[in-house]
């Protein structure tokens, strides 16, 4: 079979999309008329594959049965990197053992619904903490800029596998929609236990089972009747356990600084964004094609501005994890209808940018578990994100309403005396972000939005909100590990993988990193076969 690329008008790709094999999709908007490449599958005299022809899409997993398997391997998460090493796990054989601080993803989604309704925080579930990880409830989107990480096809191949809509096959930039994750997730987990994994919800891993995990000290995992031996640890914590990292430094485990960004979350209403980014499109082109989207991206004083998990037709969402600050992020149900588009806009921040602002140099707060955070300097990202976050908080008000502010406003440094409707269902409040965000951001968010504006004339208005802070686009800390064996550079059996480690950003990445970590783990048994 061979593959040809069609440059059609959105009309004659969406028919062309109901008869032939699709492998590929993307929108063309540079131009005034909107043009789709759809790449599709031929036969050898180039002749476009009927969709129904019969072709494998791809080779299906194939799990063992690990009930009475002699290997296990321990997982510290259940987010996208976790889940998807415990699968990788599954299909060599070796048992996955999850821990996992929050709740299954049905009760964790009655604890977000306790949260939108502005009614309090359960900071151990709620958008960053339960099964699935942060994207589980936070968008869905299937995309990563990165092209390092080898083939994510896979990664796509496991989600539709598990219930995921034939067009993250073939989708440019994949979304899947927080109202269908839940049950892809659910669907895993059901997999991993049904095959013989175990999963421990509410279970956040102490230092004592830490050591006793890397140490070995515990000899093996007894089920009903067998023990394994275990192999190694996984560590999957996500970008927002600041409490476990903590809890790493205390076990001896290596730590670094590393760059990270934050800012605001941006809304404009969706028939605005459309307008701007498909030149007046008619309803019957959204229809065709969908609410249109937004990259930007630009250089102030020597740092980049740029716009981060932008969701068209989605909501912006409460998505802190300290019962005393405020942090907002965006997400998209599945047919993104919303009529608002929001997306983080966020700035670069490095560690050497900190040295100077006080916010980095206050003694952090104590953690909701009762530990006061070192101030040790490769700590200093945490306590800036931390530190910005009460400031939200104080500028907004308890529990989870938003500070927010005209985007117009914000720009030239005024008040505003009324804010336009938003999709943030806790509510906002009238706050002057200019006067209080650090300048760094503050001046940098400022002029980069006069730049979008240059861009797509219409982009910089009082019709849109910025909401604060987006505060968890990234980790500020890094889990150095060797590049070859992916174990941690000071504790021999520890992978760490996934955003909290800081080697991905995104479910997509993060899936893959743990697929490698297991894979890691896996060739301890064919080595010595």
């Amino acid at each position: 079979m061979n593959q040809t690329t069609l440059i059609l008008s959105p009309e004659k790709a969406y028919d062309a999309e109901q008869r032939y094999r699709v492998v590929k999709r993307s929108i063309d908007a540079r131009q005034r008329a909107l043009k789709v490449h759809l790449t599709v599958l031929t036969d050898e005299q180039g002749n476009p594959l009927p969709k129904d022809a019969p072709i494998p899409l791809y080779e299906p997993p194939v799990f063992q049965d690990v009930h009475h398997a002699k290997h296990s391997a321990a997982i510290i998460g259940a987010g996208p990197a976790g889940l998807f090493a415990a699968l990788t796990l599954l299909e060599h054989g070796i048992k996955p053992i999850i821990y996992e601080r929050g709740k299954p993803v049905s009760e964790r989604k009655k604890d977000i619904a306790i949260l939108n309704r502005n009614q309090g925080l359960n900071v151990e579930s709620n958008y960053c903490f339960g099964e699935g990880g942060a994207g589980t409830f936070s968008d869905g989107k299937l995309y990563s800029r990165s092209k390092k990480r080898g083939n994510m096809q896979r990664v796509m191949e496991l989600f539709h596998h598990f219930g995921a809509n034939d067009t993250i096959l073939y989708e440019a930039h994949a979304h899947i929609g927080s109202d269908r994750l839940p049950s892809i997730i659910r669907a895993m987990r059901e997999c991993i236990i049904e095959h013989g994994g175990e999963v421990h919800f509410d279970t956040c891993v102490d230092e004592q089972l830490f050591r006793s995990l890397i140490n070995n000290t515990t000899p093996s995992y007894t089920t009903l009747h067998h023990s394994t031996r275990l192999l190694g640890t996984i560590l999957a914590i996500g970008h927002s356990a600041h409490d476990t990292y903590q809890m790493l430094l205390n076990s001896g485990v290596a730590l670094a600084d590393k760059g990270f960004a934050m800012g605001v979350r941006v809304e404009h209403p969706q028939a605005l964004i459309n307008r701007l980014m498909y030149h007046d499109p008619s309803p019957e082109l959204i229809q065709l094609i969908g609410n249109a989207s937004y990259s930007l991206v630009t250089q102030v004083q020597g740092r980049g501005v740029y716009s981060f998990c932008m969701c068209p037709g989605g909501h912006i969402v409460p998505a802190g994890s300290d019962a005393r600050g405020c942090v907002v992020n965006g997400m998209s149900a599945s047919h993104r209808n919303s009529p608002f588009a929001n997306s983080g806009m966020v700035v670069e921040i490095r560690p050497e940018d900190l040295l100077h602002y006080p916010l980095a140099q206050r003694p952090l707060p104590i953690s909701p578990q009762g530990v006061q955070y070192p101030q040790a300097e490769l700590l200093a990202g945490l306590r800036f994100q931390q530190e910005l976050e009460r400031l939200a908080f104080e500028h907004g008000s308890a529990p989870s309403i938003a500070p927010a502010q005209r985007l117009r406003d914000f720009v030239e440094g005024r008040k505003s005396s009324t804010l336009p409707a938003c999709s943030y269902l806790p509510g906002v409040r009238s706050s002057s972000m200019h006067e209080w965000l650090p300048e760094h951001i503050g001046k940098r968010l400022q002029q980069g939005f006069r730049d979008f504006d240059r861009k797509y004339r219409g982009f910089l208005t009082n019709e849109a909100v910025i909401l604060g802070v987006e505060s968890r686009s990234s980790s500020a800390v890094r889990i150095p590990r060797d590049p070859e064996t992916l174990q941690s550079i000071s504790t021999p059996h520890l992978y760490p993988c996934g955003e909290g480690a800081g080697y991905a950003g995104g479910i997509t990445s993060s899936a893959l990193d743990g697929i490698n970590a297991a894979l890691k783990i896996a060739e301890q048994l064919s080595s010595k076969h």
